[in-house]
């Protein structure tokens, strides 16, 4: 099967560029968002193939179909690009070792590594939590990346279990695993302490606060958080 064509979009301008956050910060930012993490396989040359891959998605429910976004300097990718069919294998919260030997350039990422055959032939590693065979439909460029548009063809079973994430810049099994840099956790922390006692001073300067009838200041209660609204009623104060 011949690799699905690529889809070219406009360039860029220079204006649009001279708008782009600083590389860094753009990764720093979207790091929080946590992703699941997939293997996508395939055979190229009678030969098992595959990579790690954050960027994958379900994207339609009809017709079924998926993305993923390989990098554009990805040789794996080459290769599977041409067969035309991968297999998404979903990692569980165990298998972060598989997404290391995976996610870097190697010609021995299956040594060792146990495996069976999809319906395509595509390979769906052993203790994954399931797989999806895919057909590749269309390929489109997007910046550094390929933006993938594959038809689902196949679904494994699922298995119970936890899945390993990808969240600001390692592998974890929940977002709250990632531990905090010290330096980073003491000024987080600073700044929860100088807020509490911002709240808590309004909260004393409100209550200080009267009306020109000398009745306490409802509003001002509020907005410092010493009143609360019944769910169907008037204000009431808690403190």
């Amino acid at each position: 099967m011949s690799s699905a064509p690529v889809a070219h979009t406009d360039p860029m301008t220079a204006a649009d560029a001279a708008l782009d956050p600083d590389p860094q910060r753009f990764r720093q930012v979207l790091g929080h968002f946590a992703t699941g993490v997939t293997v996508i396989t395939g055979i190229d040359a009678g030969e098992p193939v595959g990579f790690s891959c954050q960027a994958f998605a379900a994207l339609s429910l009809d017709p079924p179909l998926v993305l993923i976004c390989p990098a554009r300097t990805s040789t794996t990718w080459q290769r599977l690009a041409v067969s035309g069919r991968f297999c998404a294998n979903i990692l569980g919260a165990s298998q972060r070792e598989l997404a290391r030997r995976f996610g870097v350039s190697s010609p021995d990422k299956f040594d060792g590594v146990s495996w069976s055959p999809d319906p395509a032939g595509a390979p769906v590693l052993s203790g994954v939590l399931t797989w999806a065979s895919c057909s590749v439909e269309t390929v489109h460029e997007a910046g550094d990346h390929y933006v993938v548009i594959a038809r689902v063809t196949g679904l494994g079973d699922s298995t119970a279990g936890d899945p390993l994430l990808f969240y600001r810049g390692r592998f974890t099994q929940s977002a709250g695993h990632v531990p905090a840099h010290p330096r980073h956790a003491r000024a987080w922390q600073r700044v929860a302490d100088a807020r509490g006692n911002r709240d808590q001073q309004r909260r004393v300067d409100a209550g200080h606060r009267r009306r020109p009838d000398g009745r306490p200041d409802l509003t001002a209660l509020l907005h410092a958080g010493r009143l609360r609204r019944q769910p169907t009623g008037p204000l009431r104060q808690f403190c």
